[in-house]
C-alpha cells in the first residue's frame, strides 16, 4: 500500500510510519522538516508547509492519507480537498476531546459533539481544541464522504511522549518513597500506548475502515489504584501512594493534568470512561500495562531530554503531603 502521512516524526506519527513500514507499506511523509529530520531515512519526503504550501502534494496518488497533524478546520480542508481525487480513503486523527459533556460514564461515538462559539477562530486553546477538532472532522467529511476514519484518541503514553503525562508516574513511581495519589484509589483512568494506536490504525487504513471509533485502552478496566499498583510490581518499587481528595488538591491550587497528571475534577470523570466497543470490535487491543510502563521507562532512561514536564516537584509534593498528613489521620497505601 502507498501511504502518504501528514506529520510523521513526534510521538503518535513515528509510530504509524514505523508500524506501516514494519508491515511492508509504501511511506511518503508531508511536514515542514523542522523536527525528526534524522528519522526514517529511506522513506520518501515531501516538504511543505499545510497553510499555503501544499504544492508537492498535488498531482500525485496514494492509497491511503493518514493525517496526524490536523488542527486548524480550514487546513485539513484544505489537504483533504485537494487529495480527494487522489487517495482512496482518508483516515484523520481526531480525539475525544470533541464530546460535549465529559461527566457521564460510557461515552460512545454518538454522543452530542462541543461547538465553538466563534467556529472561524483558528486559535488552539484547551478551551476551542475539542470544537476544532469537530469541525475538522466535518472537513474531512464532506470532501470525502464515505471514505474516511475520524479516530477519537484517548490519551497516548508510551516512548517518545512529549507530553509527559504518564511518564510522570513512571517516573515517580520508579523513585519509589511515599507518593501523593489523587483519591478515589477506584476512580477509572483510560489510556493506550501509542503503538497499539498506531498499529490499529495503519491497519484500518489497509482496510479502509470509515466512520468515528472511540480509541484508548486498556481492554479491561482499569482504575488510579490498579494502574500504580501494576507500576509498582513492574518496576520493583517500593512506592507506597497516600491518597488525597480532590477538593484539597483544588484548594492548594493543584491543576488538573498539568498539575497532577490522570486526574480531572469530577465534571470530567467521563473523560477516563469511553465506550470503545466500536473500535474493539475491529481489533483493537492493548498490549500488558507493564510492558508500557517499562518499556517508558528504558526510553526516559536513555533520553535526557525525555522526562515529565509536568506534574508535582518533589518539593511540591512533600509540602502537600505534610499539610494532608495535618488534617487528616492515616493512609492508604497502594494496593500489593
Amino acid at each position: 500500500m502507498k501511504l502518504l502521512i501528514l506529520g510523521g516524526t513526534i510521538f503518535l506519527g513515528r509510530h504509524i510510519v514505523q508500524s506501516a513500514l514494519d508491515r511492508g507499506h509504501k511511506v511518503t511523509l508531508f511536514n515542514r522538516g523542522r523536527t525528526g529530520v534524522d528519522l526514517f531515512p529511506s522513506v520518501e519526503k515531501l516538504r511543505g508547509d499545510r497553510d499555503g504550501g501544499l504544492g508537492t502534494l498535488r498531482g500525485r496518488n496514494w492509497d491511503g492519507v493518514i493525517d496526524t497533524s490536523g488542527y486548524v478546520p480550514r487546513l485539513v480542508r484544505d489537504s483533504a480537498d485537494l487529495l480527494k481525487d487522489g487517495v482512496a480513503h482518508y483516515c484523520f486523527i481526531s480525539s475525544i476531546s470533541v464530546y460535549s459533556d465529559r461527566q457521564p460514564l460510557g461515552i460512545d461515538e454518538n454522543a452530542r459533539l462541543q461547538t465553538l462559539k466563534d467556529p472561524t477562530t483558528e486559535e488552539i486553546t484547551a478551551e476551542t481544541y475539542g470544537g476544532l477538532k469537530v469541525l475538522c472532522e466535518q472537513a474531512v467529511d464532506s470532501a470525502m464522504p464515505k471514505r474516511n476514519l475520524l479516530v477519537r484518541l484517548g490519551l497516548l503514553v508510551g516512548p517518545h511522549d512529549p507530553t509527559g503525562r504518564f511518564t510522570y508516574w513512571v517516573e515517580r513511581m520508579a523513585n519509589g518513597g511515599e507518593i501523593l495519589a489523587p483519591a478515589p484509589p477506584d476512580r477509572p483512568v483510560q489510556f493506550i500506548d501509542a503503538r497499539d494506536a498506531a498499529s490499529w490504525i495503519v491497519r484500518m487504513s489497509e482496510e479502509r475502515g470509515t466512520g468515528a471509533m472511540n480509541v484508548t485502552g486498556p481492554n479491561e478496566t482499569l482504575s488510579m489504584g490498579d494502574c500504580l499498583s501494576t507500576c509498582a510490581r513492574a518496576l520493583r518499587s517500593n512506592a507506597r501512594a497516600t491518597w488525597v481528595d480532590g477538593a484539597f488538591l483544588i484548594e492548594r491550587g493543584v491543576q488538573p493534568w498539568s498539575g497532577l497528571p490522570l486526574w480531572t475534577p469530577p465534571d470530567g470523570r467521563g473523560i477516563f470512561a469511553i465506550d470503545t466497543r466500536k473500535a474493539r470490535d475491529q481489533g483493537l487491543a492493548c498490549r500488558p500495562l507493564a510492558e508500557t510502563v517499562l518499556d517508558t521507562l528504558r526510553w526516559v532512561s536513555g533520553d535526557s531530554s525525555a522526562g515529565a514536564k509536568v506534574g508535582l516537584t518533589r518539593e511540591r509534593e512533600a509540602e502537600l503531603l505534610q499539610e494532608w498528613r495535618a488534617r487528616h489521620a492515616g493512609r492508604m497505601d497502594v494496593p500489593s
